[in-house]
């Protein structure tokens, strides 16, 4: 609490006070104190965390330029030392730093994910057969929070439709359910009672077929970090983050609409689609704009949100007809 109220938080009601805007409290707190300002034993602790944020730390995983309509967006991306500091992944805590500093006991290898349900091939791929399956390509991508904050990422991965193609699915499936792993002894966050675990997200089958939504390897052109969802996550650009999930170990194919971890903790504020919307808000938040993460400052400008996050005219036809207040 003396972290708010040291940066004017105490004159705000608590609708005010969104994670961003605590977040970029903390770290021009943490800021001051690399510089001496917040008292000498916290300063080296603060650079030595900037320090270890810099590629070249993993091994390489390059991707060739993506030829697909809308994957390489022309703004700027942000630094790799905010992508993998900055991160929900609640399996490793709840601070948005958390992640970074406790996901060192995740095993990226050896890894399979399984391949179940309404499909003619199921099957359990290892790590390595999933990374020659399919070209890899570099996508840069916008990613929006549901927090109202924004990144923008290069990842490396391709189409997961590559691998929908694979397994073919019958004409009972039409939704693909993902599983995260749910390991305590690798995952300390899983003892806080602040979901059910194991994660499950889920999407339609035709918006897992879109060539935007990327079964994805890497991010910088190297493999990705424990707390960016190593070894492979997907990476849905029109959704909100908490979507594309993390460390998937299992990849099931139903008849019916799953329900997804947020969904199923609070319906009200998370829906099954989470599609990026400007005029949808959240119950307790604007979604008209967003904070990028990278431009620094408590009082940074704020940019309008885009409607699918930018890629409507990929995506757009998906959900022609709908009603997305209604479907959010």
């Amino acid at each position: 609490m003396y972290l708010l109220k040291d940066r004017g938080f105490n004159h705000r009601t608590p609708s005010d006070i969104t994670p961003e805007a605590v977040y970029h409290a903390r770290r021009d707190w943490l800021q001051r104190a690399a510089w001496g300002l917040a008292g000498a034993g916290l300063g080296p602790w603060a650079a030595g965390q900037a320090l270890a944020q810099a590629p070249g730390k993993l091994a390489a995983l390059p991707g060739s330029r993506s030829a697909v309509p809308g994957a390489m967006v022309m703004d700027k991306p942000t630094p790799y030392a905010d992508v993998t500091s900055y991160n929900n992944y609640y399996e490793f805590g709840t601070d948005k730093h958390s992640p970074a500093q406790t996901a060192g006991t995740l095993k990226p290898r050896p890894w399979t994910v399984s391949i179940e349900g309404e499909v003619k091939k199921p099957k359990v791929y290892d790590l390595d057969e999933l990374l020659k399956l399919a070209p890899m390509e570099e996508r840069i991508y916008r990613l929006r929070c549901v927090e109202g904050w924004s990144m923008v990422v290069p990842w490396v991965g391709y189409s997961l439709a590559e691998l929908i193609k694979r397994v073919e699915p019958t004409g009972n499936a039409k939704f693909v359910q993902f599983t995260t792993l749910a390991d305590k002894a690798q995952m300390p966050g899983l003892r806080s009672g602040v979901l059910d675990w194991p994660y499950t997200e889920g999407l339609r089958l035709d918006e897992a077929m879109n060539p935007l939504a990327l079964l994805t390897f890497g991010l910088y052109g190297e493999v990705l970090p424990n707390q960016n969802g190593a070894p492979v996550r997907v990476i849905l650009p029109w959704k909100y983050g908490f979507k594309s999930a993390k460390s998937i170990v299992k990849i099931r194919f139903v008849d019916k609409q799953p329900v997804s971890s947020w969904e199923r903790a609070n319906p009200s504020e998370y829906g099954f689609y989470s599609n990026v919307n400007p005029q949808v808000d959240h119950p307790r938040w604007s979604q008209a704009s967003e904070r990028r993460i990278g431009e620094d400052g408590l009082f940074a400008k704020r940019r309008p949100t885009l409607m699918f996050n930018g890629y409507e005219a990929q995506v757009g036809q998906l959900y022609a007809g709908m009603d997305l207040k209604k479907f959010y």
